[in-house]
């Protein structure tokens, strides 16, 4: 019924679709396309820039509603057949407040910034934004209208550069036209456009060269018109990108007194990055290093029943990423650990969008998930993994697509098929729909891994309650045959000025499952509604006060009951750039299976009550300092032991502007449960960062993260953990970026853990790494 109530109305919607250009009433400019050399040094002797394009940022569009911008702000814009040319002149009445620090790319934020947002295809889809601080560091992004998200992972090769002046401060900008998707073959471009003022003082006050409504929900539908770049070609798009990395790895058992080993590892490996046409862009990898250069933030894994989520950072998964976008998480390429080889072809052409990504694993690892708790899997043998998304937008207002996902291993498979809509019939309204449908074989003694019991290790096919320990995990997996599972979600917004609604309905099957993807909870379906009313008090410390609530409730697909939850909310902006939000959170839901071997719910559970209030505030009390504060109190389930308990949880960051050049980061999260009896675990989280940007090109970071959770053993009642656990992990990295695909990096990282059996920390790993690769533009 919902794929044919699916399929009535996607041909009603394509009956009437239209196709919408950008609204030049917004903001329109022509540019000049002029010849002759141009060097970015902040300055503007030359004479291109007398004949360039010139528009004024007139409009503060937050936190005021499009009054005249408090300060001046000229830019003026030419192209050449090869590049685009943005120069700022940013008047300031006191520079000496100018906020501007050496940072590397995207940590700048904070600082007075000026930006260009281009949407290529005038088609409101995507925008590619870059914003420049005081000195030239850079922060570039892509701003996807079909999923509301922002992605700062991108980064392109552009150039720019920045002095303070007497009178405020100026920018010089060059990009290449070869980093943006357009259609070449028109002898005149018509780009979306809109450049921006960040100007951060009590407030952060945006200017902006146009107005923008705040009656209309899309944001890149109210960009301006630039037309011109007469002749424009991208060019030879060729990026080649050999690389060397050399690390070697110390490592032994927990036992302090365990030998220790030694691994050396040299690679040599090539990327390239070809525009094939204008649209089209192949991205192909050979013994890639896909580690991470900067360590995972801190997360504390205590008192948790689902699997923790890390986002992607590697390069190669991250160019174009959002060509493979949709409502649901299918595609999370942090389950493609270590391949040999990759491929990507990202390819946009009209209302046509398609991306195609293929590797390999040297390992296979999934998600295994379900309604009461989820678990990552490993099994040690080749994977091979494939991604494919198509997007079809016949108007501005209506999006269509599919996504198909393939990850196979020896006597393993899991393949995904979806189709994806969504619609915008009005400038408030807005409706989305997905479905998706999974084939899954696993191995047959892949439950094994989370069996618990002591003989499960010496039972390679069979594992009962005798002697092990059954869990949720277990029950997924020990299937016999193919499991056969669908999951479709279904939105809907109405987004005014002033107030809001949206509603949600989403179901997954109990076999429904996504291993190329993120999507942990199964055999539930679940009904969301909530709104809220927004204030926009003039002349008062807090410039916007938002009230708002919403309800949900979720079932299992046998209609059993897992959760109930309302909740209301209350969020400030205000002076000292603060943001201030607390709410509370009323819940029913059930704990841990009281059978362990049957996944039923209803009487093989019980239901807790919990009330939990929460607070959060960021704000800077002076230029130099940024606070953070994020506190929760109240019930919430012992998982382990089935029980209500209280907690508390108070989680502290710092981040100090030590100089313009050095910054100090501290978070500390600590956490506490109580139960009757006395206190289940406290659980400690310190993590420490402090980076030296020595130049735009170069930095030292040092890291240290350390976890430290104590527990009371007599207090449980299923199990007997450790009294003590204790993880340190240290990073100590030196890089140079020429760009980013042309860098050097040098680091040492070290890792020590402590329990019952360790008294204190002991040392059990050590990594010394090199990475050289250098970008070659053809």
């Amino acid at each position: 019924m919902i794929k044919k109530t699916i399929s009535l109305l996607l041909v009603s919607l394509l009956s009437c679709a239209s196709v919408y250009a950008g609204d030049s009433n917004q903001f329109y400019t022509e540019i000049p396309t002029l010849k002759g050399e141009m060097s970015i040094d902040g300055d503007f002797n030359e004479p291109q820039w007398q004949q360039a394009a010139v528009v004024e940022l007139k409009y503060e569009t937050s936190p005021a509603e499009n009054t005249p911008a408090p300060v001046t702000t000229t830019a003026k814009i030419f192209a050449s057949q090869t590049s685009l040319y943005v120069a700022f002149i940013a008047n300031d009445p006191n520079p000496s407040e100018i906020r501007a620090n050496i940072r590397d790319r995207d940590s700048s934020w904070g600082d007075d910034m000026v930006g260009i947002k281009l949407d290529t295809y005038n088609n409101t889809r995507l925008a590619y934004q870059f914003f420049i601080n005081p000195y030239g560091a850079q922060n570039d992004s892509i701003e996807n209208e079909l999923t509301g998200q922002e992605s700062d992972a991108w980064d392109g090769i552009w150039y720019s550069k920045g002095k303070i002046t007497e009178q405020g401060f100026q920018v010089e900008v060059q990009l290449p036209l070869r980093l943006f998707n357009f259609d070449d073959a028109k002898a005149i471009q018509q780009w979306g456009i809109e450049l921006v003022r960040f100007y951060p003082r009590n407030e952060n006050h945006r200017l902006s060269t146009h107005r923008i409504d705040r009656n209309v929900s899309c944001k890149l539908c109210q960009l301006g018109i630039m037309q011109g770049l007469e002749g424009a070609k991208q060019g030879k798009d060729i990026q080649i990108t050999p690389s060397l990395v050399a690390n070697q790895n110390n490592h032994r058992t927990i036992n302090p007194q365990g030998p220790w080993e030694d691994e050396t590892n040299v690679e040599v490996g090539l990327d390239l990055r070809w525009g094939i046409t204008p649209t089209t862009l192949l991205n192909a990898t050979i013994n890639p290093d896909f580690s991470q250069v900067e360590a995972d933030a801190g997360q504390l894994d205590v008192n948790n029943t689902f699997a923790l989520f890390y986002p992607e950072k590697r390069a190669f998964f991250l160019d174009n990423k959002d060509y493979f976008d949709s409502q649901l998480n299918l595609i999370h390429t942090r389950n493609i650990s270590s391949p040999d080889y990759g491929v990507k072809l990202t390819s946009k052409n009209d209302d046509h969008t398609v991306g195609v990504l293929a590797t390999n694993d040297i390992q296979t690892q999934f998600l295994i998930p379900g309604n009461l708790s989820s678990d990552i899997a490993t099994l040690d043998q080749e994977s091979y993994n494939v991604a494919a998304r198509y997007r079809y937008d016949p108007s501005r207002d209506f999006s269509i697509g599919t996504v198909v996902t393939l990850k196979q291993s020896d006597d393993y498979h899991n393949y995904v098929y979806s189709s994806d809509l969504k619609y915008q019939p009005s400038e408030q309204d807005t409706f989305t729909a997905q479905y998706a449908f999974s084939q899954t074989q696993y191995p047959k003694d892949l439950f094994n891994q989370f069996c618990n019991g002591d003989d499960c290790n010496t039972i390679p096919t069979d594992c009962d309650i005798a002697n092990c320990d059954y869990n949720e995990r277990v029950l997924r997996t020990k299937q016999e045959g193919e499991l056969n599972g669908d999951m479709y979600k279904l939105t809907y917004e109405h987004n005014r000025r002033n107030w809001y609604a949206n509603t949600q309905y989403e179901s997954v099957g109990d076999d429904f499952r996504a291993d190329l993807g993120f999507i942990e909870k199964v055999d539930a379906a679940k009904f969301v509604a909530g709104g809220g009313y927004r204030w926009y008090p003039t002349d008062h410390f807090f410039s916007q006060i938002r009230f708002g609530g919403d309800w949900d409730i979720t079932h299992t697909q046998q209609g059993e009951k897992l959760e109930q939850e309302a909740e209301v909310f209350l969020t400030l902006d205000g002076g000292y750039q603060s943001y201030v939000s607390t709410g509370v959170v009323q819940r029913t839901r059930v704990g841990r299976r009281h059978n362990p071997a049957n996944i039923d719910i209803e009487n093989n559970t019980q239901s807790f009550d919990e009330t939990m209030g929460w607070f959060y505030t960021n704000f800077l009390p002076i230029q130099q300092l940024k606070l953070e504060l994020d506190i929760n109190y109240g019930d919430n389930i012992d998982f382990a032991n089935d029980r209500l308990g209280t907690l508390t949880m108070f989680n502290p960051e710092v981040e100090w502007k030590v100089t313009e050049s050095i910054v100090l980061d501290v978070s500390h999260r600590y956490q506490t449960l109580d139960v009757d009896g006395g206190r289940l675990f406290t659980a400690n989280l310190s993590d420490i960062r402090l980076n030296w940007q020595i130049s735009l090109n170069s930095f030292l970071r040092l890291s240290s993260v350390y976890t430290n959770i104590e527990r009371d053993p007599s207090l449980y009642l299923y199990q007997s953990p450790n009294a003590k656990f204790q993880d340190l992990g240290n990073e100590v990295l030196y890089g140079y970026k020429l760009n980013p695909q042309s860098v050097f990096y040098l680091g040492y990282s070290d890792a020590f853990k402590a329990s019952d059996e360790i008294d204190s920390l002991t040392q059990k790993d050590k990594t010394y790494f090199m990475k050289v690769s250098y970008a070659w533009l053809l």
